[in-house]
């Protein structure tokens, strides 16, 4: 069996990630390998995840999942709030992103679901591809006018 095949793989990127930044659990966070960034890790079974960004209001980042040591899934992404948001608003959009981000779907738990809303918030996230291989973009407008944006790409690493 395939490890993209393993419901397995699917459940423990899933639990990794509402564990970690979407959860907000300081738990999670650990001195991190890069000077100046934040790290955030979750183990389970023969799974490890880590997730490496620098930045706040823009950031890059990345995550890998580990089997039994070996680096077998990652994804890079980039983004943060638009030119035109003021930082103030960075902790109400980032709470905001972290609820959309616990809803992640089953299918595919790399980012928030395809649309969701809260209050005047709305975060849509678009992809192409599947766990072994994608891109994608998620946007979050507040009253109809785009304050975040980030793009995400990854897959299998063998």
């Amino acid at each position: 069996m395939t490890l993209l095949a393993s419901s397995e793989f699917a459940r423990f990127l899933k639990a990794a990630k509402q564990a970690t930044y979407a959860g907000q659990n300081d738990a999670a966070s650990v001195a991190p390998l890069l000077p100046g960034s934040k790290q955030l890790e979750f183990a389970e079974g023969d799974f490890f995840y880590r997730d490496v960004y620098v930045g706040m209001c823009r950031f890059v980042g990345q995550e890998i999942v580990y089997l039994s040591g070996k680096p077998v899934w990652s994804m890079s992404y980039s983004g943060g709030l638009l030119p035109d948001t003021p930082q103030a608003a960075a902790k109400v959009i980032y709470a905001f992103l972290r609820t959309a981000l616990r809803a992640l779907p089953a299918a595919f738990p790399v980012r928030g679901p395809a649309s969701f809303e809260v209050g005047s918030y709305r975060y849509v996230c678009q992809y192409s591809g599947c766990l072994g291989a994608f891109q994608g973009h998620e946007i979050i407008s507040g009253t109809g006018f785009p304050v975040y944006e980030l793009h995400f790409s990854g897959g299998l690493l063998a």
